[in-house]
């Protein structure tokens, strides 16, 4: 039985939605695109303006959000969490709908039609996520660090809470793989922070948060902050890069299996006891992972029974390096040229808006550790020099340069992922074919096209 999702009665209300709101251009049939997926989608719609003095309400707009309802629905069902889709539509009523189901290596797009990153090596990540921590010998908790006060402190704070007991905090570890240090141990010998533990008392609970100034998880609910918990896109992830300066407290990294996640700020981000920090850093320390962040943390407290008894710090503020950045942004506002960027240690060339000649990549060739090229349409003088660069694992090139590459036989051998840029109003189709052209270079899947034809009757 087929799918609803490829139905062309589940898109019709859809359909109808964008006809109605392009009723003004279809004298001749048009196209629209966009996307739909569980989370969010995007669609070429006029949003309505509301009255004055009020914000706009999803009334505004219930056609929309009915007509997408439908899709969410069909999409789980086929479990699938996001597809793209083209459309020619005509004020007659004929309409031609194309979807494009998304392939396994390629990554969704982000607020349009087109694809994202191809993963042209099955399970590749980029190379910050695969950075582990730099040993610390030398590392020691931090003179803070006092059991007995801590324990004291908490239990003087959180009266009344139920303590988890030996047999909970040994099948914690087990299920974590790690010893839980010191510190959270006798935070969680005091109070095991299961919510139900309080029942309706709401003032016991905001006391637990109060007493070590976080939103606790519970025992069950601690883990790790390694490199996999804190996914992010290929297109983003290869433009960020891992430092850690010689003085710095906490390692630059995406992640560590030396973070022990225990609490929320309220805000998303996560409070970690840091067992790997950085050459200046305490083992033991209190850092934020910031949820708006790809690498690194912050530090906000000494231990755990600094956090407890003062707080956490100020703004945390994070050390990034002195010396020529390891990422580097050539544009009209940035860096000024690629021989400007050129040093040994880069390995992040990003070639943005730039309103001169096109850019050599002479000044590039040979560095040792430049993984990622990205470049905005028109900023490269010769495709080709491309070649070159013997140690790419991710490229973003524009259709047009991309095409050269394809049309030489010269894409790198070294890349582990691809990028189409894409700006302007171009039509999906052509980048799509594009895309498979890629990653059959790879014998990776492909996006797939089902076209579903249909008649939304004669507009009113």
């Amino acid at each position: 039985m087929p799918s609803p999702l490829y139905e062309f009665a589940t898109w019709e209300p859809l359909l109808r939605v964008l006809r109605a709101d392009k009723a003004h251009d279809l004298a001749t049939p048009g196209d629209v695109a966009g996307h739909v997926g569980l989370y969010g989608w995007s669609l070429p719609l006029t949003r309505r303006t509301p009255p004055p003095g009020r914000a706009a309400q999803v009334e505004d707009s219930q056609d929309e959000y009915d007509a997408v309802a439908r899709i969410h629905s069909a999409l789980a069902e086929a479990g699938i969490d996001d597809i793209a889709f083209t459309a020619t539509l005509s004020a007659s009523g004929p309409a031609v709908l194309r979807l494009l189901t998304p392939s396994p290596a390629a990554e969704p797009g982000v607020g349009d039609a087109h694809p994202g990153a191809l993963v042209l090596v099955e399970g590749a990540v980029p190379e910050p996520w695969r950075r582990l921590p730099d040993p610390v010998p030398d590392a020691v908790p931090a003179p803070t660090v006092d059991l007995l006060l801590l324990e004291r402190t908490l239990r003087e704070r959180i009266p009344g809470a139920v303590a988890a007991t030996e047999e909970e905090i040994a099948a914690a570890e087990a299920g974590l793989g790690v010893a839980l240090p010191d510190e959270l141990k006798v935070l969680y010998r005091v109070t095991r922070a299961r919510w139900q533990d309080w029942e309706d008392d709401e003032e016991g609970a905001e006391r637990e948060s109060d007493a070590v100034g976080c939103e606790l998880f519970p025992l069950e609910g601690l883990y790790v902050a390694d490199a996999a918990s804190r996914h992010t896109l290929w297109q983003f992830a290869a433009m960020d890069a891992v430092v850690t300066p010689p003085d710095a407290e906490v390692q630059g990294l995406v992640g560590s299996p030396g973070w022990i996640v225990f609490g929320d700020n309220g805000g998303g981000d996560r409070l970690a006891v840091d067992l790997t920090p950085g050459p200046r850093g305490h083992t033991g320390q209190i850092i934020l992972i910031g949820h708006e962040e790809h690498t690194g943390a912050a530090l906000i407290a000494d231990s755990l029974t600094d956090l407890v008894l003062n707080g956490p710090r100020g703004e945390p503020r994070r050390r990034r390096g002195d010396g020529p950045p390891v990422v580097a942004h050539v544009n009209i506002t940035g860096i000024t040229g690629v021989e400007a960027a050129a040093h040994p240690g880069l390995e992040v060339l990003s070639l943005g808006v730039w309103d001169g000649e096109p850019f050599s990549l002479a000044p590039v060739v040979g560095l040792p550790r430049l993984r990622t090229l990205s470049a905005y349409p028109g900023t490269l003088a010769d495709p080709l020099e491309i070649t070159r660069l013997t140690g790419l694992e991710y490229l973003a090139l524009a259709p047009e340069e991309w095409r050269v590459l394809l049309d030489a036989g010269a894409v790198p051998g070294s890349l582990l992922a691809a990028g189409i840029v894409v700006h302007g109003d171009r039509h999906p189709l052509p980048i799509v074919d594009l895309a498979n052209e890629i990653l059959a270079l790879r014998h990776r899947p492909p996006i797939t096209r089902t076209v579903l034809e249909g008649d939304l009757g004669p507009l009113a």
